[in-house]
């Protein structure tokens, strides 16, 4: 798969945007925006229409659950996946009834956050 559109990645920890800006290269993304806050996040949405959004649920200013209910009043079809640490139950039910493509552990091993990258990007825009 070759993933060829623009993604914002939203957390406020710079090793874990490097780290998976890495992987989505590898997965062909050209262009990657960083924003460590919602705030920025919805900024950067509004300004650069990014493709899909990678987001964390912990973070200052405000948080991911909030910032995917605001990225989704802007653009009801936007793609976002929930990149976190944070796994209890309500947390996940909640990203995915706001609208979340799929939601991913941080500690997961690279080659599985890869391949659910892979396979949601495949699922949401049809790449395959």
């Amino acid at each position: 798969m070759n993933f060829h559109g623009t993604a914002l990645l939203v957390d406020d920890e710079a090793h874990i945007r490097k780290y998976v800006g890495l992987i989505l290269r590898q997965l062909g993304a050209p262009n990657l925006i960083e924003a460590t806050n919602g705030e920025e996040a919805i900024a950067a949405y509004q300004r650069e229409a990014p493709d899909l959004v990678l987001l964390d649920v912990n973070m200052p200013v405000m948080n991911g659950l909030e910032t995917l209910r605001k990225l989704r009043e802007i653009d009801p079809n936007c793609v976002v996946i929930m990149l976190t640490s944070l796994t209890n139950r309500q947390t996940v039910e909640e990203a995915l009834e706001l609208g979340a493509a799929n939601y991913i552990r941080k500690d997961t091993p690279k080659d599985e956050i890869t391949k659910a990258l892979a396979e949601t990007i495949d699922a949401c825009f049809e790449t395959k």
